[in-house]
């Protein structure tokens, strides 16, 4: 839908060759090194089932607004009712109010996302808004209907090389079994150790359920705390059978002191019983099961990821309403060092310190995190414990830059791992551009200022390192075309 001579219908977006990037270097490094690279995207929550079955997305709705909690807060702050957000009415009518919001997105992440996947995914090159929401509707739907845009054609056409999804401890992985014998898929699938509510014995409503679910498929019948940990253990070594190489927690922040394994046995058996741990419980809990999950990770060698700062589920009214997941979550101001220091070094103690990613939401902590990775490496791998890229309200362009910057001054941004997406929408890989862009513009302009060395080689090499290369390493999972048996 690129606007033609004479034609009235749109404005053209702003999304041109060199966006983002400010300086010749810049434009050079994007261009010639950063933009072809194939994607590794190790931290999604792209669901296994679409992949597997290569799903088909009925219209732009279905592929771009359903579970878009961003887009849901952006169209609440403009006065859209909860009908058109998650509600009952039409695909149709909540795409167009979606439209009617983007002229309102100016300066918010959101305005670049969107004419960034429209123009990448759809060659949409006019600006959304309410006057232009029916043929943009009209040519994705056509577009989405065509060979080539199923969920693998979207991922082939973003050049991802590699998927990591997450993935529940009890989750039978029968889908990432069924992709890993395609041999022909050009994506890699792999999936994600979560086991985030092992941690719940202060809410028998969650943890009750799930410890049901552990118990059928592991074959314990978790009567005794060992019974437990012996479940979850068995769950580690059926992940790590099926390719799995990464666990992932998401916390408010590292928990205190952890309990001996008597009291931890204690506060299990009540809550087995729907007995709810009280807060020093269940902190003290989640502080011994996390040594344990860490202990898990060094012993198979995975990577472990520490989604650290999320305050979830304020409203209340609306939790109960909708569910989590919906869009009324905020950056919390937990203090993170302390605690986040004594789990480390638990585990550093005993030599089964994992390599780790520390994500930080606040960007208040962000040179507590860039400090605290420091005092962790111990030269076993370039980059061992790393400081991982902008999470949530921070994967925008101030945020890369806040946290490229305190990585950099505190660190070696050689040894970044980079960008992922975080997402549940295949049409979200123009991230990894966007990021891309901001990288090259960070370094390109600091070279152009004479900051730094115009050797584009070495330059060369940082932005192919930070883009690809680094994770490629650091995770050590295959990559790239398999051959048929």
């Amino acid at each position: 839908m690129r606007r033609r001579p004479g034609d009235s219908s749109g404005v053209k977006t702003y999304i041109t060759e060199d966006f983002l990037l400010h300086s010749p270097t810049a434009c050079e490094l994007y261009h010639g090194t950063a933009k072809a690279l194939p994607i590794f995207d190790y931290h999604t929550h792209l669901p296994p089932d679409q992949i597997a079955r290569d799903h088909r997305f009925a219209d732009l709705f279905e592929v771009w607004l359903a579970g878009d909690h961003y887009k849901w807060r952006a169209m609440r702050t403009n006065g859209v009712a909860e009908r058109l957000c998650t509600g009952s009415a039409t695909p149709r009518e909540k795409f167009q109010a979606w439209a009617e919001t983007v002229p309102f997105t100016l300066r918010n992440p959101l305005h670049h996302w969107t004419h960034l996947e429209l123009l990448r995914y759809f060659d949409v090159d006019v600006l959304l808004d309410g006057s232009t929401a029916e043929e943009v509707w009209v040519r994705t739907s056509e577009m989405l209907a065509s060979p080539g845009f199923s969920v693998r054609g979207l991922l082939d056409r973003s050049n991802v090389a590699v998927v990591c999804t997450t993935d529940d401890p009890t989750d039978t992985l029968e889908h990432h079994r069924k992709l890993d014998s395609e041999k022909t898929l050009r994506t890699r699938v792999y999936p994600t150790f979560r086991p985030d509510r092992a941690l719940a014995v202060d809410r028998p409503d969650v943890f009750g359920p799930w410890l049901e679910k552990l118990c059928a498929v592991s074959g314990h019948a978790c009567a005794t705390f060992q019974d437990f940990l012996d479940a979850i253990e068995s769950r580690h070594a059926f992940f790590h059978e099926n390719g799995c190489r990464l666990s992932d927690h998401g916390l408010s922040h590292c928990f205190g002191d952890a309990c001996t394994g008597d009291e931890a046995a204690g506060i299990y058996s009540r809550a087995r019983d729907g007995q709810a741990a009280d807060t020093a419980g269940q902190d003290a809990f989640a502080a011994y099961l996390m040594t344990f999950f860490g202990r898990l990770d060094a012993r198979r060698g995975w990577v472990k990821q520490l989604h650290l700062g999320a305050q979830r589920n304020n409203n209340t009214r609306l939790f109960r309403a909708l569910g989590p997941d919906t869009g009324f979550d905020s950056i919390g101001d937990w203090p993170q060092a302390a605690s986040l220091a004594r789990y480390l070094d638990a585990l550093d103690r005993t030599d089964e310190l994992p390599k780790t990613i520390l994500y930080n939401l606040n960007p208040a902590s962000n040179y507590a995190m860039g400090t605290m990775i420091g005092n962790f490496q111990d030269g076993s791998h370039a980059g061992k414990i790393q400081f991982g890229s902008g999470w949530w309200f921070l994967d925008q362009k101030e945020g890369m830059e806040w946290q490229i910057n305190a990585l950099s001054s505190l660190g070696l941004l050689s040894r970044f791992v980079g960008m992922l997406t975080d997402s549940r929408s295949f049409l979200s890989y123009p991230r990894h551009e966007y990021f891309r862009r901001i990288l090259c513009n960070i370094i390109g302009s600091e070279v152009d200022r004479g900051e730094l060395p115009r050797d584009i080689p070495l330059l060369g090499r940082l932005v192919r390192d930070v883009c690809f290369d680094n994770a490629a390493r650091f995770f050590g999972l295959p990559h790239g075309e398999r051959s048929c048996k």
